[in-house]
């Protein structure tokens, strides 16, 4: 039976591109059933559409307008996605969204996600950036991409896969940020047929 997966993004959708385009290369290991985004601009829900994957978006702010919390919205998107989808595997692409326990729990051991750093190092948002200011300060002379295992502690759950890349001299801010990306758009498909095969697991 092909496994299942679902993909949650909040913006371009670059990584979703790469996942979309392994799925029709048949490198992914899996079926993408449904892109979810908690913003209504986001392109990546073009790209979904353009491949004929179905999307939904679900806004904080709706929940916040009705007097609800951010559990609420949690739980609701937790059950949203498993009585109608029940995937086999969540995969945050860009998701910017930190979730709560009301989400993870529901799904624990099948959600991964793409953080731009390596472990133990610029954990949160705004990775890149502050990846580039301390390479220009002189203290960091490589960061890195790995794709990880999600636990409520944000970017600490168990890595899968990881990619060191190194801050070489003269780089401008975009420099680093494309070779980030071009690893990002190779690991994330490895991670999810890693994951999907059974060959990895997660450490909780």
């Amino acid at each position: 039976m092909t496994k299942q997966i679902v993909v949650l993004i909040s913006g371009s959708g670059s990584n979703l591109q790469a996942l979309i385009d392994a799925q029709q290369q048949d490198c992914l290991g899996g079926h993408i059933s449904l892109v979810v985004s908690n913003k209504k601009s986001a392109y990546g829900l073009t790209r979904a559409a353009n491949a004929d994957i179905p999307t939904a978006v679900r806004t904080l702010k709706e929940y916040r307008d009705a007097g609800k919390s951010r559990e609420d919205f949690d739980r609701d998107l937790a059950e949203f996605i498993a009585s109608d989808y029940a995937p086999d595997l969540i995969v945050l692409a860009g998701w910017m969204h930190i979730l709560s326990s009301a989400f993870i729990d529901r799904f624990r051991g099948r959600i991964i996600n793409l953080h731009p750093a390596l472990p133990g190092e610029l954990d949160g948002a705004h990775a890149i950036d502050r990846a580039y200011d301390e390479f220009k300060a002189g203290s960091r002379s490589r960061t890195g991409v790995m794709v990880h295992y999600v636990i409520p502690e944000v970017d600490k759950g168990a890595p899968i896969l990881v990619e060191e890349i190194p801050c070489k001299e003269g780089d401008s801010q975009e420099d680093l940020e494309n070779r980030i990306h071009a690893v990002e758009h190779h690991i994330l498909p490895k991670a999810v047929k890693l994951v999907l095969s059974g060959n990895v697991k997660s450490s909780e």
